[in-house]
């Protein structure tokens, strides 16, 4: 997963994330087949979190180099593979030229939204005919749990009207493609799909969730954070509590894209 940003001071727990979120790149397995690593294939896992899928592509005799913008995450990467290299780097300024075959993301591009910002840096970073793999949010995705969200918050007083708070960018196939072929990519392939995701630790596991993910909404209720998580729990169980689990209403956007080879950057 994670992060390569960090808006409103938001920071992350790399226990938890490794504890109760695994299933992040767990899923993201998927992506490292389309990706289709080789030996001595020199690839950048953007976003890498605590280095797993990092260690799944080094596995295939690539040279990878992984970056997060999150220092917590970067520091238990490097003590889980100390063998892989690491660096704290932010998507939209990575410090690279022209230096990988591949870029690799996996959820973690909904967190950026200067997107168009992210793709220049990926495009920089690729040597001429380089791809870009990734997969992320697209639209739609937890729209249930973000609806009421939203909707809580009102309730409480802790905001004036829906979509005060905006942590994530999840944008549709044909918006994030034309952005990509705006910015010197050939796109390949593109799909939008729904992923309902079960989440760990029965009753407790949207609580977990809104822990490690909605640091932005927590922020804002402020004083009232238990109420609002309460009121979210009470309201999403018809919808997304099925059989002692709670089951997350994703939908990803997957993608895969070529820096052609006489493309100059606009």
């Amino acid at each position: 997963m994670s992060e390569v940003k960090t808006k409103g001071g938001m920071a992350w727990d790399a226990r938890l994330y490794n504890a109760k979120h695994d299933f992040v790149w767990r899923f993201g397995a998927g992506v490292v087949e389309l990706l289709a690593p080789q030996a001595g294939e020199r690839i950048l896992d953007l976003g890498c979190g605590t280095g797993h899928l990092t260690a799944q592509i080094a596995e295939a005799g690539a040279v990878v180099t992984g970056v997060d913008r999150s220092a917590a995450m970067v520091a238990a990467a490097r003590e889980a593979y100390p063998a892989l290299m690491f660096e704290v780097a932010d998507a939209c300024d990575l410090p690279f030229a022209g230096k990988f075959d591949a870029v690799f993301s996996n959820a973690t591009l909904h967190w950026v939204h200067d997107a168009e910002g992210a793709l220049r840096s990926i495009w920089r970073s690729l040597r001429p005919g380089g791809r870009f793999v990734a997969e992320f949010g697209g639209r739609g995705n937890i729209r249930a749990m973000q609806e009421v969200f939203d909707a809580v918050l009102v309730e409480l007083g802790a905001a004036r009207e829906a979509g005060e708070v905006r942590p994530w960018y999840y944008p549709s196939v044909g918006g994030y493609a034309g952005l990509a072929e705006k910015n010197g990519f050939e796109v390949r392939f593109a799909t939008l799909f729904d992923r309902p995701t079960p989440l760990a630790d029965g009753e407790a596991g949207l609580r977990n969730w809104m822990t490690m993910f909605c640091g932005e909404y927590l922020a804002k209720a402020g004083e009232q954070r238990e109420e609002f998580v309460r009121r979210v729990e009470t309201r999403l169980r018809p919808k997304l509590f099925r059989d002692g689990q709670w089951v997350a209403d994703y939908r990803r956007l997957r993608l895969v894209a070529c820096k052609e080879h006489d493309a100059v950057q606009r």
